[in-house]
């Protein structure tokens, strides 16, 4: 079809944009925790509050784009961030922790533009390339990148409140470009049915349960690390916001160079062998930095192999979407998928803040979680789940 290349990197930009903008806390916890003496449990859980509304709210988001298409949604989602992203630049210019919560919260809107993207590109390919089409597009996670990398450097560059001011003016002219030069598929077709028959619908089916899961351990490990990993590096190996905020961005785009890499490799070996070296990969990384590998070449080395593994994994889980969901179901299986990959980065910053060891200075224990709950996800892979056309019965297997 016509315009398929272009309404995918429209779609990416979008994408990529609301999650800078998702992350915009992440990169900055450091210098937050230092001017209003943070615990590392209130410390985990500023990091941690963007996330919880960009993944609950991708519920109905992606029910909406269903109704409305991608188009509409991408419009909506990059104007209503802009608020939080002004409020969130206000809560920290006074020092407030309470009001950063709080618009932090709000901050999430703009972590639910995955649930628009998926189906809007869906529909724009056949199924034999839709790995490859959500992964491109799923590459626009990389805006977590460009937020570790050059949040910290705006603010030392032009300020904090003008750092978010700029943020701010990207989605508005996100928002513009998409109005004037994005289009839906002409083959997709509203699904106008009530929201939450449609979720009840969705929630029936087998594959949105499975591919929740298994997108919250590959997805939600991404996003955990790329929120949290500013407060580890600092606090493991003691660097600054900066060098944090580069080294959390070569993490980043080690998993966003992946994604993409999961979906086409998916299209040709199928997305169960992919989940399954990545879950399997992560496991073992994830084991390697309990012993606190030295900073620089090893530690860096180690980080990136692991975002690499999370990265090919979220391609595979979306492919495996992409084959198996109902056509017309895709955009509200993929906002249960969705929410169920962002509340699995919820949780680990919190654990990770809750059980960090002053005494040893080490995150064993939460990194040990990981290292058990990948191991678990292998094992029901590998034993309980197939990979199933749409429409076809559990029985079938391929």
């Amino acid at each position: 079809m016509t315009g398929q290349g272009r309404n995918l990197a429209l779609a990416t930009w979008t994408f990529a944009i609301n999650f800078w903008a998702w992350n915009l806390i992440g990169p900055l916890s450091t210098p937050y925790a230092a001017a209003m003496s943070l615990s590392s449990t209130q410390t985990a859980l500023l990091v941690a509050t963007p996330i919880l509304v960009g993944s609950v709210g991708r519920i109905p988001v992606g029910a909406l784009t269903d109704r409305y298409g991608g188009r509409m949604m991408f419009i909506i989602v990059s104007v209503a961030s802009i608020v939080p992203v002004l409020l969130v630049a206000f809560a920290g210019s006074i020092d407030s922790y309470v009001l950063l919560l709080i618009f932090g919260f709000f901050l999430g809107i703009a972590g639910t533009t995955f649930a628009v993207g998926i189906p809007f590109v869906n529909a724009w390919y056949p199924p034999a390339r839709r790995g490859f089409a959500t992964g491109v597009f799923g590459a626009g996670m990389g805006g977590t990148a460009l937020s570790a990398f050059f949040t910290p450097r705006f603010v030392n560059w032009f300020g904090y409140v003008t750092a978010h001011l700029i943020i701010a003016a990207a989605l508005a002219g996100t928002a513009v470009l998409v109005m004037v030069a994005m289009k839906d598929s002409p083959s997709w077709k509203p699904n106008t049915a009530p929201v939450i028959p449609k979720l009840r619908a969705a929630g029936k089916l087998a594959i949105t349960w499975q591919m929740a899961f298994l997108y919250a351990v590959c997805f939600g490990g991404f996003v955990a690390f790329s929120t949290y990993l500013p407060t580890y590096l600092k606090t493991i190996y003691d660097f600054s916001a900066t060098d944090a905020g580069t080294r959390t961005a070569g993490f980043a785009l080690a998993a966003v160079v992946a994604r993409p890499i999961g979906g086409i490799l998916s299209d040709r070996v199928g997305p169960k062998a992919i989940v399954l070296t990545s879950l399997i990969g992560s496991g073992a990384l994830a084991a390697v930095e309990i012993t606190q590998p030295p900073a620089e070449l090893a530690a860096g080395a180690s980080f990136v192999a692991l975002a690499f593994f999370l990265g090919i994994g979220t391609g595979g889980v979306f492919a495996w979407v992409a084959r198996s969901a109902p056509p017309e179901k895709v955009g509200t299986v993929t906002g249960i998928v969705g929410a169920a990959g962002g509340l699995g980065g919820y949780f680990p910053p919190l654990v990770m803040g809750a059980t960090y060891d002053s005494t040893g200075n080490d995150y064993t224990v939460g990194l040990a979680l990981l290292v058990a709950t990948c191991l678990v996800a292998a094992i029901v892979t590998a034993w309980r789940l197939h990979v199933r056309p749409a429409g076809a019965s559990p029985g079938g297997k391929n």
